[in-house]
């Protein structure tokens, strides 16, 4: 019969690293795919699109910004409170990059419907916000008009 040899320190401690390395390579691989497919909101938000353009330095993606235009919340003026969301465009989804374009030169009020990751990451997006689809409503709005002269 063969006897079994015991293993030395080095070696348990060598196991030990291979495991220890190996629980850390998984949990940051659950990470990546967690903050890469999870998504912390969803929703739509209303407004007249002012850009839309493909910027980076390393990385280019596409980028735009929504004026909300909060009309109405300081009734005792006719001035607009501008506020601007800004959000990006997943790679590859080309019939929202051309929506948005058009609605951008239309100047037509659109309902943006979007996906809000956990985070940023370089090579998706300069912000959170991803657009998924575009309603365009085919109002175009005056931007001499105030909306409260009638």
């Amino acid at each position: 019969m063969a006897e079994q040899s015991t293993p030395t320190l080095a070696e348990r401690f060598r196991k030990l690293g291979r495991r220890i390395v190996l629980i850390v390579a998984l949990a940051f691989v659950a990470f990546m795919l967690f903050i890469y497919y999870a998504s912390y909101s969803t929703g739509v938000r209303a407004g007249v699109v002012v850009k839309v353009s493909r910027a980076g330095v390393v990385f280019k993606t596409w980028e735009g910004q929504l004026n909300l235009q909060s009309f109405g919340a300081v009734q005792s003026t006719p001035n607009q409170l501008n506020e601007i969301f800004n959000f990006s465009v997943e790679r590859g989804d080309k019939q929202v990059i051309e929506e948005l374009q058009e609605a951008s030169l239309s100047g037509e009020r659109v309902n943006l419907h979007y996906v809000e990751r956990y985070a940023r990451l370089p090579w998706r997006g300069s912000t959170s916000y991803f657009v998924t689809a575009v309603e365009r409503s085919g109002n175009v709005q005056d931007p001499r008009q105030s909306p409260y002269s009638h």
